[in-house]
């Protein structure tokens, strides 16, 4: 897996890609951004919460289950010291669809976040990593 950053201005970088596609990063203006993309540690929890709704919906989708709509709320709190790393991150599925299973759904947010999600089990060595999920 290959990416590149590339530097703009000031403090906005544009970060492309192996499979082609570009993301904007920017700071905030007390940094020397303009506040024209997303942090880069908000990009972390982005991937995060792409790695994990990707697990959960494959596997909801492969038990059959009659899933409409996925989303992963996240709140993440960091260090107050240099590195600011995050210290606790928490993930709340919300989970829509017809005659949806609990047991398949808390499988399935398990599953990804012990065996299949790399992005939580290596943000999990640093981080406490939470989950919980509710059934619309």
């Amino acid at each position: 897996m290959n990416t590149r950053v590339k530097w703009l201005d000031n403090m906005s970088f544009i970060g492309e890609s192996g499979s082609g596609h570009s993301v904007v990063m920017d700071g905030p203006p007390e940094h020397g951004g303009r506040n024209l993309g997303v942090r880069p540690m908000e990009m972390l929890l982005l991937g995060l919460g792409g790695c994990a709704s990707f697990d959960v919906v494959s596997m909801l989708k492969k038990s059959k289950q009659d899933i409409q709509d996925c989303e992963v709320e996240i709140t993440a709190e960091r260090a107050e010291t240099e590195p600011k790393v995050f210290t606790k991150i928490h993930l709340h599925f919300v989970i829509s669809g017809n005659d949806i299973s609990e047991k398949r759904v808390a499988r399935a947010i398990e599953l990804s976040a012990d065996k299949y999600c790399s992005a939580s089990i290596m943000l999990g060595e640093l981080a406490k990593i939470t989950h919980d999920y509710e059934i619309k």
